[in-house]
């Protein structure tokens, strides 16, 4: 069985404070690009994993190892599944690869091993392996809420192209949320433009409308964001932010074949850069 784990970025961002249990509470739209990493799942008396094209641990650090682990416990499932994951989408990007190979792998076994989970079950499961994993499940568009276990699917958005760009150096995520929690004058929340852009659908709004609390903490540690954000903002791109804590920086355009020509327009050096598309929800 193939398998695809798709990528995210994040449109719409805020951080709403912290919470009890000390995660923060957000409120981000999410969604999923064509850029994906590939999972072939076949049945086999225990669980192995490997990896090719990334240098990952292939045991219980790796999230697509512990979601079939995890998976396989609660289902009480006698058996195993051997996983060959093939890694497309960079590491520590704010792409939430990991998490997309988690869901997908909890999505493939659910077929594989025949267990009928709904999707409200499987990202339950989700949710205990990493916050991005149950918006992973869902795919598409979607707001999500809390630390990132309440998905609200939206309509799919019209399939805009995307430029992403890595610079060589990946970011703590814990650091960046500890310096912007010592902000004296906090972004305000923008994520309730977005969701109304999206609901609209026209290219334009969503532009106008990205927004990311995080960005200012990342960009003050590493300026180059800024630079990248410059750079494809002159290629064309209708709008540029940076993905989650980072720091993958994204442009929108208005398709596939104008992001691919804006790709080979950057130049900044040791950068990974990409051209993709959105990827609604429901498609391979």
């Amino acid at each position: 069985m193939l398998v695809k784990a798709h990528a995210k970025i994040n449109l719409a961002l805020d951080v709403l404070g912290t919470r009890p249990d000390g995660y923060h509470e957000l409120e981000t739209i999410m969604q999923t690009l064509e850029l994906h990493d590939e999972l072939e799942i076949t049945t086999a008396p225990d669980i192995t994993l490997a990896v090719q094209g990334a240098d990952l641990p292939a045991g219980p650090e790796n999230l697509a190892y512990r979601a079939a682990a995890l998976l396989r416990e609660r289902a009480e499932y006698a058996g195993g599944a051997e996983i060959r994951l093939v890694k497309r989408i960079p590491l520590a990007a704010g792409l939430a690869g990991g998490s997309a190979d988690a869901a997908a792998v909890l999505r493939g076994l659910n077929k594989l091993w025949h267990l009928g989970l709904g999707p409200a079950e499987l990202a339950a499961l989700g949710a205990e392996i990493g916050s991005d994993v149950p918006f992973c499940l869902y795919g598409g568009t979607a707001l999500v809420r809390g630390r990132g276990e309440a998905v609200t699917p939206l309509r799919d958005l019209p399939p805009l192209g995307v430029v992403l760009v890595k610079p060589p150096f990946g970011v703590s995520t814990a650091e960046v949320y500890r310096r912007y929690d010592a902000l004296v004058n906090p972004p305000q929340p923008g994520c309730r433009r977005m969701l109304a852009a999206a609901k609209r659908g026209d290219a334009a709004d969503l532009a106008a409308c990205l927004v990311n609390s995080l960005e200012p903490v990342t960009m003050s540690l590493h300026p180059v964001i800024g630079a990248i954000k410059r750079e494809l903002s002159a290629a064309g791109a209708l709008g540029v932010l940076m993905s989650g804590s980072g720091p993958t920086v994204f442009g929108l355009f208005k398709s596939r074949a104008s992001a691919e020509r804006a790709a080979g327009m950057i130049r900044q050096e040791d950068c990974w850069v990409t051209a993709t598309c959105f990827h609604g929800a429901g498609r391979e």
